[in-house]
């Protein structure tokens, strides 16, 4: 039984950039690919914001209405149901003024039982070396 454990780095801002969704849409679909794998193996995705990618956290975001389009917090919340931890850097928070209040925390709506936990670059750094792969966005 191997585990391959995938990390999602999420740094840019969610502007004029599709980068922020597209992490997300692929730590989702990595959930998806047990039907490619060997019985007893399992894919694990963490997601990880830092920097100016906290930006893409923050709660009502209206692309639907504005744009005809789902948004990252929608994103960050099918995330959350299907049980990938997601981690927002407390320190980068910190930098914009920002607290919980401010960003999505939970996809309670969805059913979800997973929450977003605000942790230091430290604990983010710790999930970094321990993934079998890391992708930056």
């Amino acid at each position: 039984m191997a585990t391959t454990k995938l990390g999602f780095l999420i740094q840019r801002p969610p502007y004029k950039s599709e980068n922020p969704k597209l992490a997300l849409t692929h730590a989702i679909s990595s959930q998806s690919v047990e039907v490619y794998l060997n019985d007893g193996d399992l894919v694990t995705a963490d997601v990880a914001f830092i920097g100016d990618g906290v930006l893409n956290c923050l709660k009502n975001q209206k692309t639907m209405e504005k744009y005809g389009l789902s948004s990252t917090e929608s994103h960050i919340k099918s995330s959350l149901l299907l049980d990938l931890n997601v981690m927002v850097c407390r320190e980068d928070l910190e930098r914009f003024g920002l607290t919980e209040n401010d960003i999505v925390m939970d996809a309670e709506e969805f059913g979800a039982d997973m929450t977003v936990k605000v942790v230091p670059f430290s604990e983010i750094t710790k999930m970094m070396e321990d993934v079998n792969h890391l992708l930056f966005f």
